[in-house]
């Protein structure tokens, strides 16, 4: 078993990071990419049937028992449940749930691939956000990598765009994804600053919480009684988020925001499988060249790490 994350931790150095924490962050994204990928699979399957504030329930909801089960498999739970920064909960809250409801109302709307591709605006912006509010200085390849992961999801999003008018539907979707981006940009920026006393588990508890309250709101607007495929995507979508939110605060406990936005791209691949596999949704030639692109960009910043550790043990040696 791992060494338990202290209940408060320490604040963090005044350097950059260890190479191997970054790889560690690298991975941890990774990992979260995916797993985001597999939530909006299922939100978009849950909303053919069920309204979103009960989307918003099970995904909060049934994201608590992973993340519960994290803070014991860490000797945190219940200590983990005291904070320091309620209001920056608040705040975290308030810009992730206004994230969520955007992101269900893209998906709904949207094939999975067009709604990701939506979605990496927000790793795009939290590099000049990190910039400006966490003072994080990202380097010239970490800048390039994610202007290019964007040029990559330009392409992506063209042929939606290709014809003399627009379906109603892609509007919707498409307004919808580029609010939520701004929306996910400002909560990644405020997950960094609660990272400073939080526990990663901490964030997710509560992020789960409050978000089951919120959904639980709009129970006398209308749910469904859900049975069959219906009751396993909503459940099926909180606890790949619960997953996927505690692999990417803790990929933010160990790196900058601003060097792990390029990795959030690869989760277009993904997409892109479950659009052909699961709704007969083949990408075009403007689309898989976009992906390329993505693929691309998301491997600049390990293998740039990988390089100067290599020649800064180098310079050790000599």
């Amino acid at each position: 078993m791992p060494e338990p994350i202290p209940e408060t931790p320490a604040d963090p150095p005044s350097g950059p990071p260890a190479p191997e924490q970054r790889r560690g962050g690298a991975a941890l994204r990774l990992a979260s990419a995916g797993l985001f990928v597999v939530l909006s699979l299922f939100v978009r399957l849950a909303s053919v049937d069920a309204p979103i504030g009960q989307i918003v329930f099970f995904r909060s909801a049934f994201a608590l028992p992973p993340i519960i089960l994290y803070l014991l498999w860490r000797g945190q739970f219940p200590a983990a449940l005291k904070t320091r920064q309620p209001f920056g909960h608040f705040k975290r809250n308030l810009f992730g749930g206004v994230a969520m409801v955007l992101s269900f109302i893209s998906l709904a709307y949207l094939p999975l691939a067009l709604a990701t591709a939506l979605g990496f605006l927000a790793p795009l912006l939290a590099v000049p956000a990190a910039a400006l509010f966490l003072r994080e200085r990202p380097g010239a390849v970490v800048i390039g990598a994610a202007l290019s992961g964007f040029a990559g999801v330009v392409l992506m999003l063209a042929p939606a765009f290709d014809g003399p008018t627009l379906d109603r539907h892609t509007v919707i979707g498409v307004a919808a994804g580029l609010a939520m981006a701004f929306a996910t940009a400002a909560g990644r920026v405020q997950i960094k600053t609660l990272t400073a006393t939080e526990a990663p588990g901490t964030i997710a508890f509560y992020f789960a919480a409050l978000g089951a309250l919120g959904g639980l709101a709009s129970w006398p607007f209308g749910w469904i009684v859900p049975t069959g495929p219906s009751l396993a995507w909503l459940i099926g979508a909180g606890v790949s988020g619960g997953l996927a939110h505690i692999a990417m605060t803790e990929a933010m406990a160990r790196a900058p925001v601003s060097t792990q936005a390029p990795f959030d791209y690869t989760a277009m691949l993904w997409a892109l499988i479950f659009d052909a596999l699961m709704f007969g949704l083949m990408p075009g030639l403007l689309s898989l060249l976009g992906a390329a692109v993505i693929a691309a960009s998301a491997m600049v910043v390990p293998l740039t790490d990988w390089r100067a550790a290599r020649s800064s043990a180098r310079r050790r040696e000599g």
